[in-house]
């Protein structure tokens, strides 16, 4: 019997025992639009919402924009700034005012990153975003193809 050569084995088990790299998650249009309402952002709202994302991160969970003036980065779906809304790994100094470390912004799970966009927009507006106010002020997505009734009933 001859014995089994273990070079094939090692690059296998190499393969399976390396991390994997962080891949970005496109989130679908109609799907954010079902989370954000979920997640309880007014129906009236979703087509700004969308706007805004799209014009931020494409959809892309873990959009990073690191080239403000001010040294400040920008995270996640939403694109917030870690100067005022979460805090950086860094140190860098910042208010923090959605009290949550920045790299959960890139998570996709995406229920910090919808409830700190929902307080920028308690405090701000819409207008707090660039995209926003650059993109979104006429026609914007949509999104009555994204809800069948069993959506738009459950609240």
């Amino acid at each position: 019997m001859r014995p089994f050569p273990l070079q094939p084995l090692v690059l296998l088990l190499s393969l399976f025992l390396s991390p994997l790299p962080a891949r970005a998650r496109q989130v679908g249009r109609c799907s954010l639009a079902r989370q954000l309402y979920r997640y309880g952002m007014p129906y009236n709202e979703l087509p700004d919402w969308l706007c805004l994302v799209e014009g931020e991160s494409s959809f892309n969970t873990k959009a990073i924009n690191p080239a403000n003036a001010d040294g400040s980065v920008d995270w996640g779906l939403f694109q917030i700034n870690d100067r005022y809304w979460c805090k950086p790994a860094d140190g860098r100094p910042s208010t923090d005012l959605c009290r949550l470390p920045c790299r959960l912004l890139l998570s996709d799970d995406i229920r910090y990153s919808i409830a700190c966009a929902k307080y920028i927009r308690k405090q701000q507006g819409f207008s707090a975003w660039v995209a926003w106010n650059n993109r979104c002020q006429g026609v914007k997505p949509n999104v009555s193809h994204c809800f069948r009734r069993r959506y738009r009933n459950s609240g």
